[in-house]
Protein backbone atom coordinates (compact mmCIF):
# COMPACT_ATOMS: atom_id res chain seq x y z
CA UNK A 1 0.00 0.00 0.00
CA UNK A 2 1.23 3.58 -0.80
CA UNK A 3 2.76 5.95 1.73
CA UNK A 4 -0.38 8.20 0.83
CA UNK A 5 -3.01 5.44 0.95
CA UNK A 6 -1.84 4.18 4.57
CA UNK A 7 -1.77 7.98 5.94
CA UNK A 8 -5.41 8.26 4.68
CA UNK A 9 -6.77 5.08 5.69
CA UNK A 10 -5.18 5.32 9.50
CA UNK A 11 -6.45 8.91 8.86
CA UNK A 12 -10.17 7.78 8.51
CA UNK A 13 -9.51 5.13 11.32
CA UNK A 14 -8.96 7.90 13.81
CA UNK A 15 -11.66 10.09 12.41
CA UNK A 16 -13.97 7.16 12.89
CA UNK A 17 -13.09 6.95 16.63
CA UNK A 18 -12.13 10.55 17.68
CA UNK A 19 -14.37 10.68 20.06
CA UNK A 20 -13.60 7.76 21.94
CA UNK A 21 -9.56 7.69 21.37
CA UNK A 22 -9.07 10.95 23.60
CA UNK A 23 -10.86 8.85 26.35
CA UNK A 24 -8.14 6.36 26.54
CA UNK A 25 -5.57 9.17 26.37
CA UNK A 26 -7.21 10.71 29.62
CA UNK A 27 -7.06 8.20 31.38
CA UNK A 28 -2.93 7.73 31.15
CA UNK A 29 -3.06 10.74 33.19
CA UNK A 30 -3.90 8.26 36.31
CA UNK A 31 -0.79 6.67 36.19
CA UNK A 32 1.22 9.81 34.82
CA UNK A 33 0.20 11.79 38.25
CA UNK A 34 0.73 8.78 40.85
CA UNK A 35 4.29 8.51 38.85
CA UNK A 36 4.97 12.72 39.59
CA UNK A 37 6.09 13.31 42.29
CA UNK A 38 4.17 16.38 44.18
CA UNK A 39 5.66 16.86 47.93
CA UNK A 40 8.65 18.94 46.94
CA UNK A 41 6.18 21.37 44.33
CA UNK A 42 6.56 24.80 45.18
CA UNK A 43 3.67 26.68 45.24
CA UNK A 44 4.09 29.98 43.03
CA UNK A 45 5.25 27.42 40.03
CA UNK A 46 1.60 25.40 40.74
CA UNK A 47 -0.50 28.53 40.59
CA UNK A 48 1.64 29.72 37.52
CA UNK A 49 1.38 25.97 35.77
CA UNK A 50 -2.43 26.48 36.75
CA UNK A 51 -3.05 30.05 35.43
CA UNK A 52 -1.45 28.48 32.05
CA UNK A 53 -3.57 25.92 32.19
CA UNK A 54 -6.58 27.61 32.15
CA UNK A 55 -5.55 30.37 29.96
CA UNK A 56 -4.56 27.47 26.92
CA UNK A 57 -7.96 25.40 27.48
CA UNK A 58 -10.15 28.86 27.87
CA UNK A 59 -8.40 29.71 24.50
CA UNK A 60 -9.18 26.19 22.97
CA UNK A 61 -12.75 26.56 23.46
CA UNK A 62 -12.96 30.08 22.09
CA UNK A 63 -11.60 29.08 18.96
CA UNK A 64 -14.28 25.99 19.23
CA UNK A 65 -16.84 28.16 19.79
CA UNK A 66 -16.28 30.91 17.20
CA UNK A 67 -15.92 27.60 14.80
CA UNK A 68 -19.14 26.15 15.58
CA UNK A 69 -21.20 29.70 15.74
CA UNK A 70 -20.59 30.38 12.40
CA UNK A 71 -20.69 26.82 10.64
CA UNK A 72 -22.98 26.17 8.51
CA UNK A 73 -25.48 23.20 7.74
CA UNK A 74 -23.52 19.87 5.86
CA UNK A 75 -20.32 20.03 7.12
CA UNK A 76 -18.31 17.55 8.83
CA UNK A 77 -19.91 17.69 12.66
CA UNK A 78 -19.85 14.76 14.92
CA UNK A 79 -20.26 12.41 12.20
CA UNK A 80 -18.37 9.70 12.44
CA UNK A 81 -19.15 6.85 9.77
CA UNK A 82 -17.92 9.57 6.64
CA UNK A 83 -16.70 12.80 5.78
CA UNK A 84 -19.28 15.26 5.25
CA UNK A 85 -18.84 18.48 3.18
CA UNK A 86 -21.94 20.02 1.73
CA UNK A 87 -19.83 23.44 0.98
CA UNK A 88 -16.17 24.46 1.69
CA UNK A 89 -15.92 26.70 4.03
CA UNK A 90 -13.20 29.37 3.13
CA UNK A 91 -14.33 32.63 4.93
CA UNK A 92 -14.31 33.40 9.15
CA UNK A 93 -12.25 31.33 11.17
CA UNK A 94 -11.74 28.95 8.29
CA UNK A 95 -9.59 32.14 6.00
CA UNK A 96 -6.61 32.04 8.80
CA UNK A 97 -6.37 28.12 9.77
CA UNK A 98 -7.86 25.25 7.71
CA UNK A 99 -8.40 22.97 10.89
CA UNK A 100 -9.46 25.18 13.50
CA UNK A 101 -11.84 22.74 15.50
CA UNK A 102 -8.80 20.33 15.83
CA UNK A 103 -6.63 23.59 16.85
CA UNK A 104 -9.10 24.24 19.38
CA UNK A 105 -8.84 20.61 20.63
CA UNK A 106 -5.12 20.33 20.84
CA UNK A 107 -5.48 23.98 22.96
CA UNK A 108 -7.92 22.15 25.42
CA UNK A 109 -5.86 19.26 25.59
CA UNK A 110 -2.60 21.29 26.49
CA UNK A 111 -4.36 22.81 28.98
CA UNK A 112 -5.62 19.67 30.67
CA UNK A 113 -1.58 17.68 30.37
CA UNK A 114 -0.21 21.07 31.30
CA UNK A 115 -2.52 20.84 34.69
CA UNK A 116 -1.15 17.39 35.21
CA UNK A 117 2.24 19.25 36.20
CA UNK A 118 4.21 16.49 34.34
CA UNK A 119 6.72 18.53 31.93
CA UNK A 120 7.48 15.12 30.26
CA UNK A 121 3.49 13.85 29.86
CA UNK A 122 2.48 16.92 28.57
CA UNK A 123 5.71 16.72 25.95
CA UNK A 124 4.36 12.71 24.91
CA UNK A 125 0.47 13.66 24.83
CA UNK A 126 1.78 16.80 22.62
CA UNK A 127 3.32 14.28 20.45
CA UNK A 128 0.34 11.75 20.61
CA UNK A 129 -1.86 14.19 19.65
CA UNK A 130 0.25 15.57 16.76
CA UNK A 131 0.50 12.08 15.13
CA UNK A 132 -3.22 11.78 15.82
CA UNK A 133 -4.90 14.60 14.42
CA UNK A 134 -1.94 15.00 11.89
CA UNK A 135 -3.90 11.92 9.98
CA UNK A 136 -7.10 13.00 10.76
CA UNK A 137 -6.56 15.99 8.92
CA UNK A 138 -4.44 14.05 5.79
CA UNK A 139 -7.53 12.19 5.45
CA UNK A 140 -10.02 15.47 5.21
CA UNK A 141 -7.92 16.85 3.11
CA UNK A 142 -7.75 14.05 0.97
CA UNK A 143 -11.26 14.18 0.71
CA UNK A 144 -11.78 17.57 0.21
CA UNK A 145 -8.93 17.51 -2.70
CA UNK A 146 -10.95 15.23 -4.69
CA UNK A 147 -14.14 16.81 -4.16
CA UNK A 148 -13.11 20.32 -4.44
CA UNK A 149 -10.32 20.02 -6.79
CA UNK A 150 -8.81 23.29 -7.78
CA UNK A 151 -10.95 25.62 -5.65
CA UNK A 152 -9.50 23.59 -2.59
CA UNK A 153 -5.93 23.59 -3.75
CA UNK A 154 -6.15 27.42 -3.79
CA UNK A 155 -7.36 27.97 -1.01
CA UNK A 156 -4.77 25.76 0.80
CA UNK A 157 -2.44 27.63 -0.67
CA UNK A 158 -3.51 30.79 1.14
CA UNK A 159 -4.38 28.80 4.52
CA UNK A 160 -1.97 27.18 6.82
CA UNK A 161 -2.78 23.80 7.85
CA UNK A 162 -3.28 24.56 11.99
CA UNK A 163 -0.52 27.57 13.20
CA UNK A 164 -2.95 30.54 12.26
CA UNK A 165 -2.17 33.37 9.82
CA UNK A 166 -4.79 36.54 9.90
CA UNK A 167 -2.70 38.08 6.65
CA UNK A 168 -5.80 37.05 4.26
CA UNK A 169 -8.21 36.77 6.87
CA UNK A 170 -11.75 37.08 5.24
CA UNK A 171 -15.04 37.49 7.32
CA UNK A 172 -17.45 35.05 8.19
CA UNK A 173 -20.14 34.35 5.33
CA UNK A 174 -22.88 33.76 8.13
CA UNK A 175 -23.56 35.63 11.35
CA UNK A 176 -22.52 34.34 15.01
CA UNK A 177 -25.06 31.69 16.09
CA UNK A 178 -24.62 31.87 19.91
CA UNK A 179 -27.77 29.53 19.41
CA UNK A 180 -25.28 27.30 17.71
CA UNK A 181 -22.74 27.00 20.34
CA UNK A 182 -25.16 26.69 23.13
CA UNK A 183 -26.64 23.52 21.16
CA UNK A 184 -23.47 21.44 20.84
CA UNK A 185 -20.91 23.02 23.15
CA UNK A 186 -22.45 22.50 25.95
CA UNK A 187 -21.02 18.84 26.54
CA UNK A 188 -17.97 19.84 25.55
CA UNK A 189 -17.41 22.69 28.40
CA UNK A 190 -18.83 20.19 31.02
CA UNK A 191 -15.92 17.48 29.79
CA UNK A 192 -13.50 20.62 30.28
CA UNK A 193 -14.15 21.47 33.57
CA UNK A 194 -14.79 17.62 34.60
CA UNK A 195 -11.11 17.20 33.27
CA UNK A 196 -9.59 19.80 35.32
CA UNK A 197 -11.25 18.80 38.85
CA UNK A 198 -10.95 15.31 38.44
CA UNK A 199 -6.95 15.96 37.76
CA UNK A 200 -7.12 18.49 41.34
CA UNK A 201 -9.08 15.88 43.40
CA UNK A 202 -6.45 13.35 42.16
CA UNK A 203 -3.31 15.64 43.42
CA UNK A 204 -5.12 16.60 45.99
CA UNK A 205 -5.95 13.09 47.02
CA UNK A 206 -1.90 11.70 46.39
CA UNK A 207 -0.63 14.74 48.53
CA UNK A 208 -3.04 14.36 51.50
CA UNK A 209 -4.81 10.76 51.05
CA UNK A 210 -8.34 12.29 51.23
CA UNK A 211 -10.85 12.57 48.52
CA UNK A 212 -13.32 13.90 51.23
CA UNK A 213 -12.34 17.66 51.27
CA UNK A 214 -14.59 20.20 49.05
CA UNK A 215 -12.54 21.81 47.27
CA UNK A 216 -13.21 25.28 44.38
CA UNK A 217 -13.23 22.81 41.75
CA UNK A 218 -16.13 20.73 42.73
CA UNK A 219 -18.55 23.71 42.89
CA UNK A 220 -17.39 25.00 39.55
CA UNK A 221 -17.80 21.53 38.60
CA UNK A 222 -21.55 21.29 40.00
CA UNK A 223 -22.31 24.80 38.43
CA UNK A 224 -21.41 23.38 35.00
CA UNK A 225 -23.38 19.80 35.57
CA UNK A 226 -26.29 22.14 36.25
CA UNK A 227 -25.99 24.65 33.27
CA UNK A 228 -25.18 21.17 31.01
CA UNK A 229 -28.51 19.46 32.20
CA UNK A 230 -30.20 23.13 31.60
CA UNK A 231 -28.99 23.12 27.76
CA UNK A 232 -29.09 19.51 27.23
CA UNK A 233 -32.94 19.27 28.33
CA UNK A 234 -34.09 22.74 26.37
CA UNK A 235 -32.23 21.11 23.26
CA UNK A 236 -34.68 17.94 23.75
CA UNK A 237 -37.89 18.73 24.52
CA UNK A 238 -38.02 22.25 23.01
CA UNK A 239 -37.29 24.09 19.57
CA UNK A 240 -35.57 27.18 21.58
CA UNK A 241 -32.19 26.36 20.42
CA UNK A 242 -33.48 25.04 16.49
CA UNK A 243 -31.73 26.84 13.59
CA UNK A 244 -32.49 26.74 9.96
CA UNK A 245 -29.06 26.48 7.73
CA UNK A 246 -26.62 25.52 10.78
CA UNK A 247 -25.55 21.99 11.54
Amino acid sequence: MALRHSFEKTGNFFFRYRGQIPVIIFISLIPAMFFTDYSNLDPSIAKCLTAISIVLAATGFLVRIITIGTTPAGTSGRNTKSQVAEKLNTSGIYSIVRHPLYLGNYLIWAGLTLFVFNFWYFLVISLVFWIYYERIMFAEECYLERKYDQEYIEWTLKVPTFFPSFKNYDPSALPFSFKSVLRREYSGMLSIVFGFAFIDYLRYYLLNRNFLSVRPSLYILVAALIIALVLRTIKHHTKWLEESGRT
